[in-house]
C-alpha cells in the first residue's frame, strides 16, 4: 500500500522517519516522505521553557494526519505530550536506543574534570537542575537547535560542553564526539528519550496493521509506565522531570525524578511492577515523587518559566 510519513525536517527527525521508510518499503509498502515545519522549529531563537506551550514539536503534524494529509507521523517520544488528540494513537514504538544522556566536550573532558564555572550548553530545565545537583559552579547556558548546530557552537566557543541525548548522536554518526555518559542516578533521562512513536489516526486500519510488526513491547510498556507519571504529575517536556524504566524479564523497574530549577532539591523514587500494568506503576511513582513534595517543585519551575 501507499504510505505517506509526515516528519520534522530536522537531521534526526528525517534519519528517523527514514528508518520508518525503510522498514515498511522491506515490507512491500510504497513510501514517500513529507516534511511538516513546527511551531518548535519556529522557535529557534527563543527559550522552549518560555513557550508555555506543550507540543511545540508535534502540533502541526498531527493537525496533518487528522485531515489525511500524512498516513503517520514518526516522533521523538519524549516531544509527544502525554494527552493525544482525539483519533489519534501510538500505534507502535519500535526498540529503544540508549536513552541516556552524554556529556560533548572541549578536550573530551569529563564533568568532573570541567573547570570551576565551565559553561554547559542546554536549555532543559530537566538537565540543568540535575548537573547543578552535581556540581553548583557550573554556568547554564541556554542552548538551541539541531544536534549538528549545537556541535557547531561548542567548537566556536559558545560554551564549554553540551549535555546532549547519546541517542541522537549516535543515530547521526556524532558518537566518537562522547566525552562521558551520565547513569540515570547522576541525569536520569527524559520521559521517552531514545524512543519513538509512530503515530496514526485510530480508524485507518490498513496503517495499523502495516505498522504493528514495528512494536517492541517490552520498549512500548517501559515508555507506558514513564509516560503515565508525567501525566500523573501534570507536567510536560519542559519541566525538570526525569523517568527511565528497564524492562526484565516481564518486569519494569522504574525510576523517577523531580528537581528544584537549582538543583538544591531532587527528589527520586524507585518503583517495580509488572509490565501489563505500566501505568498503575507510573501512577505510584508519581505519588511517591508528590508525596516528597513534586509539586512544590514543579511550583517552582512554572513560576520561573513564567
Amino acid at each position: 500500500m501507499k504510505i505517506t510519513i509526515g516528519s520534522r525536517g530536522s537531521p534526526l527527525a528525517l534519519w528517523q522517519a527514514n528508518w520508518v521508510k525503510d522498514r515498511l518499503e522491506a515490507a512491500g509498502h510504497e513510501l514517500r516522505i513529507k516534511i511538516i515545519k513546527t511551531s518548535g522549529d519556529k522557535l529557534q531563537n527563543a527559550a522552549l521553557v518560555a513557550s508555555g506551550t506543550k507540543g511545540l514539536f508535534i502540533k502541526e503534524i498531527e493537525e496533518a494526519l487528522l485531515v489525511g494529509e500524512i498516513d503517520l507521523a514518526v516522533h521523538s517520544m519524549k516531544d509527544l505530550p502525554t494527552e493525544l488528540p482525539e483519533g489519534l494513537g501510538v500505534a507502535a514504538v519500535p526498540e529503544r536506543e540508549d536513552p541516556h544522556d552524554v556529556l560533548v566536550s572541549s578536550g573530551c573532558l569529563g564533568l568532573r574534570e570541567l573547570p570551576p564555572g565551565a559553561r554547559i550548553g542546554s536549555s532543559s530545565l530537566r538537565r540543568q537542575s540535575q548537573l547543578l545537583a552535581l556540581r553548583p559552579d557550573l554556568k547554564m547556558v541556554a542552548m538551541r537547535g539541531n544536534v549538528d548546530t549545537r556541535l557547531r557552537k561548542l567548537d566556536r566557543g559558545d560554551c564549554d560542553a553540551l549535555v546532549l541525548a547519546g541517542a541522537g548522536l549516535k543515530r547521526l554518526g556524532f558518537a566518537p564526539r562522547i566525552a562521558s555518559w551520565f547513569r540515570e542516578d547522576e541525569v536520569c533521562p527524559a520521559v521517552g528519550q531514545g524512543a519513538l512513536s509512530i503515530e496514526v489516526s485510530l480508524e485507518n486500519a490498513n496503517v495499523l496493521q502495516a505498522i504493528a510488526p514495528l512494536d517492541h513491547p517490552p520498549t512500548h510498556q517501559s515508555v507506558r509506565a514513564e509516560r503515565a507519571m508525567l501525566r500523573a504529575l501534570g507536567g510536560g517536556c519542559q519541566l525538570p522531570i526525569a523517568a527511565y524504566a528497564k524492562y526484565d524479564s516481564g518486569v519494569l523497574h522504574l525510576t523517577g525524578v523531580v528537581a528544584s530549577p537549582d538543583g538544591t532539591r531532587v527528589l527520586r523514587t524507585k518503583a517495580s511492577g509488572k509490565a501489563e500494568y505500566a501505568e498503575d506503576l507510573g501512577k505510584r511513582a508519581a505519588a511517591a515523587l508528590i508525596e516528597q513534595g513534586a509539586h512544590e517543585l514543579l511550583g517552582q519551575a512554572e513560576s520561573r518559566a513564567g
